[in-house]
């Protein structure tokens, strides 16, 4: 009987496995990088990126109904080993660095908002507002100086979109957990270091 309890959970934890990873496959599909690109400025990264993100049909009636929709551009160093690990025990193991898209919809004017922080952009279509989010030209991470001394072939990072399922209302939070279509998050991108040799 154990023996058999055994098999089964192992199967079971085998399946769980195998759609997990379907899921995230499912994800990465309506999120892509476009763009990933660094380049050293002053011992600092000068990140420019640009994602293709697909609304499900039920992000994009929420959307219109008036929830507003964050998205979060989180950026991690890889190499040099010794300052990621720094940062990431300094962090706590969360992004070196993130910025977020707020993007939301105006039914009186029948415009899309996106906001970076107190920037704020208007767009007649939602396909115009959504080449807008994670779209980012030279954003500054890291401290100035944090990587002086280091030519662009030591350095690595990498960047990802995520929708950010904590700033929803509450009820809508609840329905994110259940359903594939309130999460939507690309795969970490290697960031092209501009300069490498």
């Amino acid at each position: 009987m154990t023996a058999f309890i055994t098999r089964c959970l192992r199967n079971v934890s085998w399946l769980v496995c195998l759609l997990l990873c379907l899921t995230q496959l499912a994800w990465a599909d309506n999120v892509s990088a476009r763009r990933a690109e660094a380049e050293l400025v002053d011992g600092q990264l000068a990140i420019s990126t640009r994602f293709g993100v697909k609304l499900p049909a039920g992000l994009g009636e929420a959307l219109t109904q008036g929830v507003p929709l964050t998205f979060r551009l989180e950026f991690e160093l890889t190499r040099p080993r010794t300052t990621a690990y720094y940062l990431d025990i300094s962090q706590w193991f969360s992004p070196h660095a993130s910025m977020t898209f707020k993007l939301s919809y105006q039914p009186l004017t029948d415009r899309y908002r996106v906001a970076i922080g107190s920037f704020s952009s208007y767009y007649s279509n939602l396909n115009d507002a959504m080449r807008a989010v994670g779209a980012i030209q030279s954003w500054r991470v890291l401290n100035p100086g944090t990587l002086s001394g280091e030519s662009p072939d030591q350095v690595a990072g990498r960047v990802r979109l995520v929708l950010d399922i904590s700033e929803l209302p509450k009820p809508f939070q609840l329905n994110a957990l259940g359903s594939a279509d309130w999460t939507l998050a690309s795969n970490w991108v290697g960031l092209d270091m501009k300069g490498r040799n």
